[in-house]
């Protein structure tokens, strides 16, 4: 059951990213951070669009430090020497970017951790005191944020953790199908299958939003396109961003074995129960029980099951349910 290359989406997913994690030479001392996990892995999957907010906004390369202070809602952007205030130039610089960006057809963004105009999160940032805080946010970082609220973000060093890592390349892929559909179909009709391919995807991640889609998609005809593909999207995008749990992956695996009930014999029955109990206990990874799962669809052949994305939501090769 392994899905094409066509199965996550026309073309690779374009992908916002700062620049410096690629390799180029742009960081204030001259140097870089590349990280090979997203140059190697990712960039076997991905469209990077590089984006540097200091060379972008017309600093120099090298060129002195720089860091946050005043409020962490609205800093300011100080050289570390010279005292210099950037904040006006990014900010105005940021606003103008943010409308480019728009037309890359993004459907993520990778930040560059701890950086005065990338950092997601957690960037230091100094009081009247000048004592740091690790309270503040980049000011792009920020402005795209605000700007794209409900398109995935991560920074290089979050994507360590793998339920981090799992969760923003699956909702990567998900849009980018989701995109794929709305430039190839974008029928009511085709709606009704986007969702149904992807309904035990969803109730893995929040049970409460899946029925609110379900909603949704029940009453579509009532919507005109533009409001429909619009609530469909954020309802989506707000459904993917809950991470799925231990506890909601057996459930859904659970609630596949329903359709496979009359097929499975008593023997398979207890195999697969004994697989989910022991992913349960987190003795072994996802993997394992969806593995079993895909087996037992493949030999019944139980079309709804088929055509689910929750067995593959994104390129096995990425081991993204590898972790226990």
């Amino acid at each position: 059951m392994q899905k094409s290359e066509e199965g996550y989406g026309s073309g690779k997913p374009r992908v916002g990213i700062s620049t410096c994690l690629l390799g180029e030479p742009v960081r204030f001392d001259g140097g870089h951070k590349r990280d090979r996990y997203i140059t190697d892995t990712l960039g076997k999957y991905f469209d990077w669009v590089p984006v540097c907010p200091e060379v972008e906004c017309g600093l120099t390369v090298p060129r002195e430090s720089m860091h946050l202070e005043g409020e962490v809602q609205a800093p300011r952007l100080i050289t570390g020497q010279s005292r210099v205030d950037h904040t006006e130039r990014m900010s105005s610089w940021a606003k103008k970017r943010l409308r480019d960006l728009e037309n890359e057809d993004l459907c993520g963004f990778i930040f560059k951790s701890n950086s005065p105009s990338s950092g997601m999160e957690r960037v230091r940032i100094y009081d009247a005191k000048g004592i740091p805080h690790k309270a503040g946010t980049g000011i792009f970082a920020r402005a795209f944020m605000e700007h794209f609220p409900l398109l995935p973000v991560e920074e290089e060093g979050r994507l360590c953790d793998p339920h981090l890592r799992e969760n923003f390349i699956e909702r990567i892929f998900c849009l980018r199908r989701y995109r794929t559909f709305l430039t190839t179909d974008g029928t009511v009709r085709g709606l009704v299958n986007f969702h149904t391919d992807h309904k035990m995807l969803l109730l893995a991640h929040n049970p409460h939003l899946y029925r609110e889609m379900g909603k949704l998609v029940a009453h579509a005809k009532e919507y005109k396109r533009e409001e429909l593909i619009k609530q469909y999207q954020e309802l989506m995008l707000r459904t993917l961003k809950t991470k799925a749990t231990v506890k909601k992956n057996a459930n859904v695996l659970l609630h596949m074995m329903g359709f496979l009930k009359t097929h499975l014999t008593s023997d398979e029955k207890q195999e697969m129960l004994g697989i989910i109990e022991n992913y349960k206990r987190e003795l072994i990874p996802l993997i394992v029980p969806v593995t079993l799962m895909q087996h037992y669809v493949r030999k019944y052949g139980e079309p709804y099951l088929e055509r689910q994305y929750y067995l593959n939501p994104h390129p096995i090769e990425l081991q993204l349910r590898n972790h226990a």
